[in-house]
């Protein structure tokens, strides 16, 4: 619901706070008092464009703000979240928009600064305004399709559609793709070949690049390596005092110590180890000298080699990997151009079966919506005789239509208020009054399939009589028992209706003219509603009717 709208420097108004509550709220005041300044306010908020006209006379700048309370603000919190804005903490929402003389305005959602094109889509969401603003949801096809199949179309019918058109429209992309590459068929062929042909013939390994850089760094150096290897094996075996001898020298003292001292025979031990190691490591040195040679031819292979695996991968690298997965693609690829005729013709005959099917449960899902669109045209019917049109008519048209997301049909909500009236669109109707008193029978009656928390109408009861505004406030009411309803009226009938009653009223205070709204109850509301009634001269009689007024309403409710 929307519990607050503050407004400052606009038109009549230097700076009100409004406070509203749940179910009906009705503003009234005189002509001129500043209703419209409010419902202008409010469309600011909902992201309409700013006039600069619309600032109070010598204000640098003037700003709107709304608070609103969300029990369900996870739609809200989608659009924050794409935007990469905060959410609503626990479902706190506020709105406010700044106009200034000069320079670019601001907007902004909870201190959040947005564009004017997140601020409407995050408004639509939140107000349904009917009236002179052009604001109003159930003109949208949309709109019109959701409440008919909220009211009475199965779901699982729905989502077995919209499955078959997902399949249905993957395939025909697929086909389409495919056939455009078809015009330039040739050259991709050729191309394509080439491709595969270089990357086969490569032969590529996974890990062969790491392996030919470890021998080309052995071959690159194999004369300092066997240089080292000599000299090493020397210094272990052939040179005077070499390692070998060594140990050997070594063993002979040792040996002498044998039963002299307690560790010698450990110290042979260990020399015994030493001698064999210092064997070893001689003959690895030796196999590792005769294994490495000076190969100016092999040299060169390595060099090539890998040079092709660096030109591979910068051309369809940047890893091996993904130059294999590219051969891959190109050869399965090559396969499906080189027989694109087979492939379209298969992909024609399982575009032609998709497209049966989704007609099939296209046809089921218009079916169930004439089904729905009957009882629901009747019992929306059903309420706007309660609301002023005893001879009007209203139907739901189902018709047939291209294969859509939604569906195999067009939706559309047809209206004559009047006797001898041809039916037309919705949309099509001029008068905002009567699409205001459709909308209220339609969110009445679907008041649990409409999740949009706030209703405005503007002006609703224009050129009705009293005991219709008796039955267009009953109806606001008792929508108002499932959200927040605001009402812009002049007619008593439907104001005394009302669970929150504000008053605007404007005066002039040291030469300027000041807007102001004041809530009223008890006698406060009596004499608004008696004003209403215009009692001027019969003072007495109308506050007494207007006491009547309320008691009945209050009996009603």
């Amino acid at each position: 619901m929307l519990t607050e709208l503050q407004v400052k420097q606009l038109a009549l108004v230097e700076d009100l706070r409004i406070p509203f509550r749940p179910g009906l709220n009705v503003i009234t005041g005189e002509t001129g008092a500043g209703k419209s300044v409010l419902m202008g306010a409010l469309n600011l908020i909902l992201g309409a464009r700013a006039d600069k006209k619309v600032l109070r006379t010598g204000a640098e700048q003037g700003s709107v703000r709304a608070v609103f309370l969300l029990d369900h603000p996870e739609a809200v919190n989608d659009i924050l979240d794409e935007a990469g804005l905060d959410p609503c903490e626990e479902g706190g929402l506020i709105i406010r928009r700044v106009i200034k003389s000069g320079g670019t305005g601001q907007q902004s959602v909870n201190d959040q600064p947005v564009t004017l094109a997140l601020l409407r889509r995050v408004g639509d969401l939140l107000v349904d305004m009917h009236g002179p603003y052009d604001h109003q949801s159930i003109l949208q096809p949309d709109t019109q399709r959701r409440l008919l199949d909220a009211a009475g179309v199965p779901g699982h019918e729905l989502q077995s559609y919209r499955e078959s058109w997902s399949e249905w429209r993957s395939l025909k992309s697929r086909y389409e793709d495919l056939k455009g590459e078809g015009g330039q068929r040739e050259e991709q062929l050729d191309l394509l070949r080439y491709r595969a042909a270089e990357l086969q013939e490569a032969e590529l390994e996974i890990g062969e690049e790491e392996e030919l850089r470890e021998e080309h760094t052995l071959a690159g150096n194999a004369q300092n390596i066997m240089e080292s290897l000599s000299g090493a094996l020397q210094a272990l075996e052939e040179d005077e005092g070499n390692a070998s001898d060594a140990l050997s020298a070594t063993r002979r003292f040792l040996n002498s110590l044998a039963d002299l001292h307690p560790d010698a025979e450990s110290w042979l031990e260990e020399v015994d180890g030493l001698q064999q190691q210092a064997r070893e490591l001689a003959a690895a040195i030796r196999i590792a000298g005769e294994r490495t040679e000076v190969d100016p031819a092999r040299l060169d292979w390595l060099d090539q080699r890998l040079s092709l695996y660096s030109k591979l991968r910068k051309k369809y690298g940047p890893t091996v990997e993904d130059a294999l997965q590219t051969l891959h693609e190109s050869k399965a690829k090559l396969d499906m151009l080189e027989n694109l005729e087979g492939t379209l013709a298969e992909l024609e005959d399982d575009i032609a079966a998709a497209e049966k099917e989704l007609r099939a449960k296209g046809s089921a899902l218009q079916s169930s919506r004439e089904t729905a669109a009957k009882k629901l045209g009747s019992r929306i019917l059903d309420q706007l005789k309660d609301l002023g049109f005893p001879h009007a008519r209203f139907e739901i048209s189902v018709v047939p239509a291209d294969p859509s997301p939604h569906g195999v049909d067009e939706i559309d909500y047809l209206f004559a208020p009047n006797p001898g009236e041809d039916i037309r669109s919705l949309k099509d109707i001029a008068s905002s009054g009567e699409i205001s008193r459709v909308m209220l029978a339609i969110k009445t009656l679907l008041a649990d399939q409409d999740r949009i928390p706030v209703m405005v109408f503007d002006e609703i009861d224009a050129n009705v009589g009293g005991e219709m505004g008796h039955a267009i406030g009953r109806k606001m009411r008792e929508a108002g028992a499932t959200r927040q309803v605001i009402s812009i009226t002049h007619l008593p009938q439907v104001a005394v209706h009302g669970v929150h009653h504000l008053a605007v009223a404007k005066s002039v205070e040291e030469g300027r003219t000041f807007t102001k709204v004041q809530p009223l109850i008890n006698e406060n509301r009596e004499d608004e509603i008696a004003r209403m009634l215009g009692g001027t001269q019969e003072a007495a009689l109308s506050l007494d009717h207007a006491r009547q007024l309320l008691a009945n309403a209050a009996g009603v409710g």
